[in-house]
């Protein structure tokens, strides 16, 4: 898909709609791993909103930057992108938001443009630059990486450069603030209102002619303004290739690597967890100590705090999680992981192409399904949608952490094993239902995977500690609502309908219990029992709970498995208040994993033992429990029969698998 060449005094009359005095507005338009996002944070200091673009999942960032006292520039981070030519999605809304398209009252029209290119690789870099210096706004080319180049005995002429591109250019490392300062007066004299549009470079059109001839410019141009001489950093990387990437080594560096993450994910998030779970335990507290005993304190309190704080205290565990990936990614590493993954991908079917949207699906399923997008081949593409949810997302995360709490309290390297185990498992499942579609239903050969691997560097720890704050505020805001109406509607479907007085006596009398014979605590606890089993959720669980029981679920850890299917993470919101009603608000306050772990069944025996705890794990591994990506499978596979059959198969798959973990677990003597 080409974009049409768009009319300079267009775009010179959408740029100068807004009113003498109002704040202008500079787009950040680049290649992925140019650092186009840690220029943005240098120049906001961190202080940015992020949300979606209408009507799509494709994210952008919004912040405020003062090149001087008097001077205020609205910056807009755009997604990574490699062209202009709408191949992907987020291609596509770039295109559109820079030609007007998607402006709007929250989303103003870009004034000028700012190329963040790569020093280290300019010829991939021009490319871009030269479809967004086509639309004839006020643009400024940004040389990111100048420090990197530098060591890498890469030198650029800018002055030839600029003027070859009709635009100013100018050297800057996001990473040290080198160059920094030069931005700020070439930005203010391009967002005045009498700014000229820039001169596009004398080339054939990049916006129209092919994608080959448009890089066989940005090559010609890059080896004219730049030079490289072999220096010996060049040499170590190539090195340290051999081993990253060696068919033998690579796999198990790789699982190290994981294995590490995950171990320091437990570590590192241990004592927030305890610090958040006490707060909300000291507000169920302070409400019951507040506010008079009865079914008002009990939402409060039961529904609303317990079920809140039941998700919440996850959030350290997400944060670290995505700070310690976006180092990874930003030092280089993972896309050699791509690459040792890759041989792995090809033997079972999977496309190299797939290894993106794959790794994006560890955030959400979702933008990772509409990412295969850029898979041409539509039986590649299937394969990829079928098998992506597979992948161990945000939304597992907290059920995760759940279970390891209670198997190994304190023990983070057991802990992290048990992560690493769900997430290796998950990858297992995906190839091993690629290769059976390949054997079966879609048989064919993959496309072969072709990825320009960036030089190692230092990563920025700022750059990883926005992204990580990003995904834990989009983790609150998107689960927060949902958490927070079904935490509502699970009190109240096990609190009603009340069971009466006499119902409790002759469930009394049914189990051959005098109450006579029982302590005040004892009655309580039998009246709560009964109650929530007289509830309409009760009830709901008496009746599901024989499907689940080859399993080991009660009837509360059926519920939570029935509510999940709606979204994963509401188990842990549904089993918090299920095991935490009833508690005396001034008792000692006891952690969530805690609760669960001493959980007991009428026969005394205990509810999460290790055979259940795993059984629930691998349930959760494999399960399909989100119904916006259902929605977003059948809406891009064009058909319901293919969400469908891909819940079915995932239901298949989780309730077999978890028998079989829990009769294995059973058989090798674990209780």
């Amino acid at each position: 898909m080409s974009l049409p060449i768009v009319d300079p005094k267009e775009t010179s009359r959408i740029s100068t709609q807004n009113e003498p005095g109002s704040i202008k507005t500079v787009v950040l338009v680049g290649n992925p791993n140019v650092g186009k996002t840690s220029l943005f944070n240098r120049l906001t200091h961190m202080l940015a909103k992020t949300s979606n673009f209408a009507g799509t999942t494709i994210e952008r960032r919004v912040g405020m930057y003062h090149p001087t006292k008097n001077l205020s520039l609205r910056l807009v981070d755009l997604p990574g992108i490699y062209s202009l030519d709408g191949k992907t999605r987020e291609e596509t809304v770039s295109r559109e938001y820079l030609t007007g398209e998607q402006a709007g009252a929250n989303i103003p029209p870009a004034d000028a443009v700012l190329v963040v290119v790569d020093a280290t690789n300019l010829e991939r870099s021009l490319f871009v630059a030269r479809q967004a210096l086509e639309l004839g706004k006020p643009t400024v080319v940004a040389i990111n990486l100048a420090d990197v180049a530098e060591k890498q005995g890469i030198q650029i002429d800018h002055s030839g450069l600029a003027s070859k591109l009709g635009c100013p250019v100018v050297s800057v490392s996001a990473r040290t603030g080198a160059g920094i300062d030069q931005l700020g007066p070439l930005l203010t004299a391009a967002t005045t209102t009498d700014a000229q549009g820039s001169t596009a470079p004398e080339c054939t059109s990049c916006l129209t002619c092919p994608y080959a001839q448009g890089h066989q410019w940005a090559a010609s141009l890059a080896a004219e303004t730049s030079t490289r001489k072999m220096i010996a950093s060049a040499e170590w990387t190539d090195r340290v290739d051999r081993w990253a990437t060696h068919p033998m080594v690579g796999p198990l560096a790789f699982f190290g690597v994981m294995l590490t993450l995950f171990a320091l994910i437990f570590w590192l998030a241990q004592f927030p967890m305890e610090m958040l779970d006490s707060i909300f335990g000291l507000a169920a507290g302070w409400v019951g100590s507040i506010l008079p005993e009865g079914d008002f304190q009990s939402l409060i309190s039961d529904g609303l705090i317990a079920g809140v704080g039941g998700v919440v205290i996850f959030l350290p565990q997400i944060m670290i999680l995505f700070f310690v990936l976006t180092l990874l990614e930003d030092s280089g590493y993972l896309s050699r992981a791509v690459v040792v993954v890759d041989r792995w991908m090809r033997h079972v079917g999977l496309p190299g192409q797939a290894f993106v949207p794959l790794l994006t699906a560890h955030a959400c399923a979702i933008p990772a399904i509409m990412s295969t997008r850029v898979i041409e081949n539509r039986r590649d593409r299937l394969v990829s949608i079928m098998v992506i949810p597979l992948m161990t997302c945000s939304a597992r995360l907290p059920v995760y952490a759940m279970i390891a709490a209670m198997l190994f309290p304190n023990q983070a390297l057991y802990a992290g094993l048990l992560f690493a185990g769900a997430y290796f498992l998950g990858m297992v499942a995906a190839f091993a239902v690629a290769l059976l579609m390949k054997l079966t239903i879609l048989p064919g050969k993959p496309a072969p995977l072709i990825l320009d691997l960036p030089p190692y560097r230092m990563p920025s720890f700022l750059n990883a500690l926005q992204h990580a704050f990003d995904r834990g505020w989009a983790f609150i805001r998107d689960a927060g609502t949902v958490i927070l109406v079904l935490s509502i509607a699970i009190w109240a479907m096990s609190t009603y309908p009340k069971m009466s007085e006499e119902t409790f006596e002759t469930q009394l009398a049914a189990n051959q219990v005098v109450a006579a014979d029982l302590d005040e605590d004892a009655v309580e606890r039998l009246e709560m029992q009964y109650g929530q089993e007289h509830s309409a959720l009760g009830r709901i669980g008496k009746a599901v709970q024989p499907v689940f029981a080859p399993l080991g679920f009660d009837w509360k850890t059926s519920v939570g498995v029935m509510a999940s299917f709606a979204a994963r993470e509401v188990v842990v919101s549904t089993l918090s208040i299920m095991y935490g009603m009833g508690d005396d608000p001034g008792d000692e306050i006891e952690t969530l994993h805690t609760r669960l772990k001493t959980a007991t069944r009428p026969d005394g025996s205990l509810v999460f033992d290790t055979a259940t705890s795993i059984s629930l794990l691998v349930f959760f591994v494999l399960a399909m429990q989100c119904l916006p990506t259902q929605a977003v499978t059948m809406k891009e596979t064009g058909s319901w029969k293919w969400a469908f059959f891909q819940f079915a198969y995932m239901s298949v798959l989780a309730y077999t698998a978890a028998f079989a973990a829990r009769h294995l677990v059973l058989a090798l003597g674990f209780a």
